[in-house]
């Protein structure tokens, strides 16, 4: 049974259309009716695997997720069990592919036909090279009319060159797919209209004749696992590497992840060994394993399948399920450190309470431990003597996706302006430096370069985009706080033309003082509704972020000030009742549209005297000492210092 399983990991850049490939996997696979699927469907692409009410909103997925088809291969009349790992492709949710690409045996490997091989894409090919997976390369978005197949193919393979790929990795088959459309083929010739393929068997036959079985006799995976053969892996003692945590009401915690060796049954008596080393002796409620879109219970699962455990306590990521009377711990999926870090805060400001359910300190602080248990990328240490943690993560996206998730909860917290992680490397204060990779029409291309060099930039490698016309890819090197507020700025300056990515290259001495924000705020003086009339008499003091019929509270941020300071405004005041009328005065009053700030934006936006409060209902921005008295008494004390 196990000879016709495949496991396989789906692995790209983000927007390449690795979850778009998935979900026409699903349709053609023959398990489902189409109507059922549409049903599931939904986001802003209309996508199955994207569940999550974020990862709809926002169109990225956000955490990895399991899936399995049947499928029968007409040239043998074999049936194939595959296991996919829909995997996220935005470097923010890095840890993610980290830990569940060891469930894998081999990788499609999703490229943009027009974007090709981005920084992501490095990251997780390397991931997915050292635990030995064979890749299976699929140049997606093939019916572009701006696509350019054969450079990115060899892109790809100069990218495998670069990363020391092995024999078996640089032999790759490659498959031209459209994704939307549900075809592909290994055939370049058939791309062209009126010769494409209908669906996506080719891919189908590919993966059945290139991602070796678990175990199979000389794979690489097998070798990193440190089994010749399934028979040696089965007559192992039980091994399982925990990689996911899921949760139901009625059983508790689902440990999820592949066995590494040994056979798993309900009712078993199992040893879990901690992260740490300690070890409980405990009982298996029932194993299950991964059937379409759910899971189906089994009397037994073997070495290499993917199972789901139900009935461990204290079970978490990372942990090992071993035999009981010989338990020996796998080693730890290794996830890379943080980079950026943030005070969580309770909310105090005049308006708490007011929407959320949980505002105390110890109930954001058990949300934060509970996170901890499912999101193995994050870090949160509580600040002593305060109510408030400190909540590091792989990046801003990272952080600013469980600020909107516990806001949806009915969590109100406060967060203050992020920051970098320095570390000490051989006596030497560093910080974690990026590369930035960024395509943009020529005419824009000066107007890039100075935007990055003024941060701090360094031009690493720029050439026409190839095979196009009027297009320019530039590679930099940039300080990770330098990115901090660039995406916003690059779409100005470019119009909205440019796109530009990021990963984590490493960690570099200090390149002195971070970029501050260019221009002061406008600060609520007195709480109330604001008022049109009051908006109208400072229509050439800046843009507001608040309109009329707003309650605001002093010391809020209402408005971004046309000059470098802060300004004290009060927008309370309204237009005193008389019976004197000047004809037409009233209907002359001016209004800019507010601009709406998102979460991110904000936290980008802010400084360090500064606060987001976030509830349910509405995120605003603050200083941090709401009186002017205070905000005086604050900046003495820190020149005094």
């Amino acid at each position: 049974m196990s000879q016709e399983i495949r496991n396989l990991a789906i692995i790209a850049h983000v927007d390449h259309g690795k979850t778009t490939l998935t979900d026409r996997l699903l349709y053609q696979s023959g398990m489902f009716r189409a109507e059922d699927l549409d049903k599931l469907a939904g986001g802003q692409h209309g996508l199955i695997m994207d569940s999550g009410d974020l990862e709809r909103e926002r169109g990225i997925t956000i955490t990895a997720k399991n899936c399995s088809v049947r499928w029968t291969d007409d040239r043998t009349k074999k049936s194939y069990k595959l296991n996919l790992i829909d995997t996220p492709g935005h470097a923010d949710f890095g840890g993610e592919v980290e830990r569940v690409l060891n469930m894998a045996d081999g990788c499609l490997l999703v490229v943009d036909s027009f974007e090709g091989p981005m920084p992501q894409t490095r990251f997780v090919l390397s991931k997915a090279l050292a635990l030995g997976l064979k890749p299976i390369v699929v140049i997606n978005k093939i019916d572009k009319a701006s696509a350019r197949p054969d450079a990115v193919v060899n892109e790809i393979f100069d990218l495998l060159v670069a990363l020391d790929a092995p024999e078996y990795a640089l032999d790759f088959p490659i498959i031209y797919a459209s994704g939307r459309e549900g075809w592909g083929t290994l055939d370049r010739a058939k791309c062209e209209e009126g010769k494409r393929p209908k669906d996506l068997l080719e891919l189908f036959q590919a993966i059945v004749d290139h991602i070796p079985a678990p175990y199979a006799q000389g794979s690489p995976r097998s070798a990193a696992a440190g089994f010749k053969s399934r028979e040696e892996a089965l007559a192992h003692s039980l091994q399982i590497m925990v990689t996911t945590i899921l949760y139901s009401d009625y059983v508790g915690r689902i440990a999820v992840g592949r066995v590494t060796a040994g056979t798993i049954r309900g009712s078993m008596p199992v040893s879990l060994v901690s992260r740490t080393g300690e070890v409980t002796k405990q009982r298996t409620l029932k194993v299950e394993v991964f059937e379409a879109l759910g899971r189906t219970e089994a009397k037994e699962v073997s070495a290499g399948d993917i199972v789901a455990v139900v009935g461990l306590e204290h079970v978490e990521i990372g942990a090992t399920i071993a035999d009981i009377d010989n338990p020996v711990a796998l080693t730890p999926v290794e996830v890379d450190e943080p980079t950026v870090t943030m005070a969580f805060r309770v909310n105090d400001s005049p308006f708490a309470g007011r929407d959320g359910k949980f505002v105390t300190g110890r109930q954001v602080g058990d949300r934060l431990i509970r996170e901890l248990e499912r999101n193995v990328a994050l870090r949160v240490e509580r600040e002593p003597g305060a109510d408030a943690f400190q909540v590091s993560g792989r990046g801003l996206m990272h952080l600013g996706v469980l600020i909107e998730t516990m806001r949806r909860e009915g969590y109100e917290l406060q967060v203050g302006k992020p920051r970098v992680i320095l570390k000490e490397v051989d006596g030497v204060m560093c910080e974690p430096v990026e590369t930035l990779a960024v395509d943009c029409p020529e005419a824009s291309q000066n107007d890039v370069m100075s935007l990055v060099l003024g941060r701090k930039g360094e031009l690493r490698h720029m050439d026409t985009k190839a095979g196009t016309s009027g297009w320019i890819h530039m590679e930099f090197k940039i300080p990770s706080r330098s990115l901090f507020g660039l995406r916003t700025l690059m779409l100005t300056t470019t119009r909205g033309d440019a796109v530009m990515y990021h990963t984590l290259l490493g960690y570099e001495p200090v390149r002195g003082e971070p970029p501050h924000r260019a221009a002061g705020v406008m600060i609520a003086a007195e709480p109330g509704e604001v008022f049109a009339y009051s908006l109208d008499r400072l229509y050439d003091r800046g843009d507001f972020f608040v309109s009329p019929g707003d309650e605001i509270y002093m010391g809020m941020v209402i408005g971004e000030h046309c000059k470098d300071n802060d300004l004290e405004v009060n927008l309370t005041h309204n237009k005193k009742l008389t019976n004197v009328r000047a004809s037409g005065s009233d209907d002359q009053a001016r209004i800019k549209p507010h601009r709406k700030m998102s979460l991110e934006a904000c936290l980008e936006y802010i400084e360090t005297d500064e606060l987001v409060e976030v509830t349910p209902n509405h995120i605003r921005m603050r200083k941090r000492y709401l009186s002017d008295s205070d905000r005086k008494r604050y900046e003495k004390q820190g020149a005094s210092a």
